[in-house]
């Protein structure tokens, strides 16, 4: 399953603008949606886990990484995508969730969660040290964190080994890492990573790899996680400008194995994508952009259920989720600023999609199936339909989709694959007829 990777990596050093979409979310029903798509696609689908959704002790979404492991081939398995072409990566490796913790008990836990990941088949590893540890220097060092990230490279290798026999673990590297998951306050500049910067985490990561003991381990590091001046924070999207990154994108000529990691990718639009392939960029992560459309999609189902079922039979999901984001409000308090209106259209609305850590509530997750049940059981007029997700309205006329909750959830994700498909293959762009709404200009899916 790692050759349909490295072998797409090896066409991009080749000269073809050719990517690899990273869909980062735990979300069952986002990654069902990346499964279709694939299937569609005929691709490998890159399936990654970030270290604060699933981690040894089971993460915000409850799952350890043999659960999600578990969950992706089930949904592989049940649409007849053959586990070879179902990649799994940890997105965001190392000691980021306890970050309020000393070093050592920080980095203790980070290599846990790296044996674990392993162990549960993970092969592609991101390994992120940036983050300053409590009594640490803010930001780090390069060394520090090339030092960190070879320590962990050197668990992983073990793992490997002893389970394996022998590994084939790809890595990413970078101490140039956005924030997982978006911008915590509003973002007023956005500089590209330096020519300068990039080949000194190159040099300085390939030493702390020798000094750890893996340098052979070196030549399967494939990505290397620069700031391209791509980001997003609650209310605006950073369009990348490859005007800017002239000089950085000649650093990765002179590695014939690495190419660029692009985080943080939500909502840029279709040609700023394939301008990011195109500049070497051949890894596009996407997280919250999708549990954006996903909330999108529910929101609407969750109109359209005012609409046609009676008050004391409804779902009532959008109070649900609002009532149980002010009963914890731990994932967005400190994150939203402004009044009460501006926090609370940040909660439903915002593009940092705060939202998607709410999911897994018991309580939410119940008003969710009932929303999907109530409208599985009647028939939605078209017209209201077409009133709250006219894409999917046109798809279902056209016989391509039916009138089934679940199925049109699953398809308004897919309207952000779909672009970022195109951006990764010249083949999908060639034959598309038709923009995908959202992502042709406006910044916005």
């Amino acid at each position: 399953m790692i050759n349909l990777l490295l072998d797409t990596i090896r066409r991009h050093k080749a000269g073809e603008a050719v990517g690899v979409t990273s869909v980062c979310s735990a979300h069952p029903l986002v990654l069902e949606a990346a499964v279709l798509q694939a299937l569609d696609d005929g691709t490998a689908v890159l399936l990654e886990a970030t270290s604060n959704q699933v981690d040894q002790f089971g993460g915000y979404s409850g799952m350890r990484p043999a659960d999600f492991r578990n969950l992706a081939h089930e949904i592989a398995d049940r649409h007849g995508l053959p586990r070879n072409r179902v990649i799994l990566g940890g997105d965001h490796l190392g000691p980021n969730a306890w970050h309020n913790l000393c070093p050592d008990e920080a980095m203790g836990n980070a290599d846990a969660l790296i044996e674990a990941y392993v162990a549960a088949g993970f092969t592609k590893i991101h390994l992120d040290c940036s983050m300053s540890c409590a009594g640490d220097p803010s930001p780090l060092t390069d060394d520090t964190v090339a030092e960190r990230a070879a320590r962990l490279a050197k668990v992983a290798e073990g793992a490997a080994v002893r389970d394996r026999g022998t590994s084939d673990l790809l890595y990413v590297v970078g101490t140039e890492v956005p924030v997982p998951g978006g911008a915590h306050k509003t973002i007023e500049v956005l500089a590209p990573t330096s020519r300068d910067a990039a080949r000194a985490t190159i040099a300085r990561h390939q030493k702390a790899f020798e000094d750890a003991g893996v340098g052979p381990a070196w030549t399967r590091v494939v990505g290397l996680v620069v700031q391209p001046g791509v980001e997003f924070d609650h209310a605006h999207v950073f369009d990348y400008e490859r005007d800017r990154t002239t000089e950085l994108r000649g650093v990765i000529d002179d590695h014939p194995h690495l190419v660029f990691e692009a985080h943080s990718t939500d909502y840029q639009t279709i040609e700023r994508l394939t301008e990011l392939v195109e500049d070497h960029w051949a890894i596009l992560k996407i997280g919250p952009g999708l549990t954006f459309a996903l909330r999108e999609a529910l929101f609407a189902l969750a109109a359209i259920e005012d609409e046609l079922i009676d008050a004391a039979d409804r779902s009532d999901l959008v109070a649900v989720v609002e009532r149980r984001m002010l009963d914890v409000p731990q994932r967005w308090r400190g994150y939203y600023e402004g009044d009460a209106r501006a926090q609370r259209l940040a909660r439903r609305y915002s593009y940092s999609d705060r939202l998607r850590y709410y999911w897994p509530d018991p309580q939410i997750r119940a008003a969710q199936s009932r929303l999907l049940a109530n409208l599985g059981a009647i028939d939605v007029p078209l017209p209201l339909l077409s009133q709250y997700l006219p894409d999917q309205y046109t798809r279902v006329r056209h016989g391509e989709l039916a009138v089934e909750p679940t199925a049109l959830v699953i398809d308004r994700v897919r309207d952000v694959l779909r672009g970022y498909a195109r951006a990764c293959d010249p083949s999908l762009r060639a034959r598309a007829d038709k923009p995908v709404r959202g992502q042709t200009g406006s910044g916005r899916l």
